[in-house]
């Protein structure tokens, strides 16, 4: 074998792969060429974008799967703290209305109880309600003012509305009032409308007075308004004790019988006014058309006349036996005693 056998011979393989690779060069001269003067190629590079969407759209959807997750599950746990947070300031809020609602309502019954103190010139002591017992057998309050305070045994009790009872008990610190309500309290009362004079007694039930042995001449109306008639020296007169709601016939069909709704907010409050001294009111004119006149009564009708006259309507409506006025008791038997002594004077 010779030392030089020359230039080494390209096989057909190699001769292929060159012309292949000078093809590709001028295909790819050639695209080059051809986009850059009509921009074909910008198209179908768009077109290809728009098939190859939906895989890219897969591709990245597990990653905005747990992208979303996450951003829910931080939503969720801080739609929690602050629904949380929400009910906690609305619980705060709704306990601040209630003591704004409870100190709305103190300032208008003061305002109410100030209004009757300068309305009528009254001299009144204001005491806080302490305690209080609406039992059936039972209508008291308790006091936060006794004797040190200038609490008296009888002293008569008001608020805005009208006569709320009386102080029978008194200590150092706290006083018991006794209710109009009460079933051992009895009040001497008029009708404002005609002056005719009646005693109210108390049923064990807070919203509610009676109304006993109401002569059937008396022209006492449902609507009527009772007042304290000041008889007895117990309560002074004038001061609102209620109005007439019904009124029926007693078991004897002699009398009438009635319910009072009571004047006074003997239920509700926190304050009372404690009655001092009080100005002296007009009692409430009779109605003459009640009483006929005795010159035209005829002298043998003199009886049937006193029947209808003040007289009778006084001796015709007694308190029952055991009932006073104030406190049931002797009480009530001299206050009927004072009424009926007086009745004539109304001629």
């Amino acid at each position: 074998m010779p030392s030089y056998a020359g230039p080494p011979v390209a096989t057909r393989g190699e001769v292929a792969s060159t012309l292949r690779l000078l093809g590709y060069l001028a295909l790819t001269i050639a695209l080059v060429i051809l986009d850059h003067r009509g921009g074909w190629l910008s198209q179908v590079r768009a077109q290809a974008n728009v098939v190859t969407q939906p895989l890219w759209w897969m591709a990245g959807l597990p990653g905005r799967v747990t992208t979303r997750v996450q951003d829910d599950a931080a939503t969720r746990t801080g739609l929690i703290e602050e629904n949380q947070r929400l009910r906690n300031d609305m619980l705060v809020a709704n306990a601040r209305l209630a003591r704004l609602q409870t100190a709305a309502a103190d300032n208008a019954q003061l305002r109410a109880l100030l209004g009757v103190k300068t309305s009528r010139g009254l001299d009144v002591q204001l005491a806080p309600v302490l305690d209080i017992d609406l039992a059936p057998g039972r209508q008291r309050l308790v006091l936060d003012a006794g004797s040190r305070a200038g609490a008296l045994v009888g002293q008569s009790v008001i608020d805005a509305g009208g006569l709320m009872g009386q102080i029978i008990e008194t200590t150092p610190a706290h006083a018991t009032v006794l209710l109009l309500t009460d079933p051992d309290h009895a009040v001497p009362v008029v009708v404002a409308r005609n002056g005719v004079r009646l005693i109210v007694y108390g049923r064990g039930r807070s919203d509610l007075l009676e109304l006993a042995d109401v002569p059937l001449n008396s022209g006492v109306e449902v609507g009527d308004v009772l007042v304290t008639s000041g008889l007895g020296g117990r309560f002074p007169a004038g001061f609102p004790v209620g109005t007439i709601a019904a009124l029926r016939p007693d078991d004897s069909h002699a009398f009438l019988v009635g319910d009072v709704t009571p004047a006074a907010r003997l239920d509700r409050g926190r304050d009372v006014l404690l009655l001092k001294s009080a100005p002296p009111q007009p009692m409430p004119p009779a109605d003459p058309s009640r009483f006929l006149p005795e010159a035209a009564a005829p002298a043998a009708g003199a009886a049937g006349t006193a029947e209808t006259g003040p007289a009778a309507s006084a001796t015709q409506s007694p308190s029952p036996a055991g009932r006073g006025v104030g406190v049931r008791g002797n009480e009530g038997r001299n206050a009927g005693a004072t009424d009926t002594a007086s009745a004539p004077a109304k001629h």
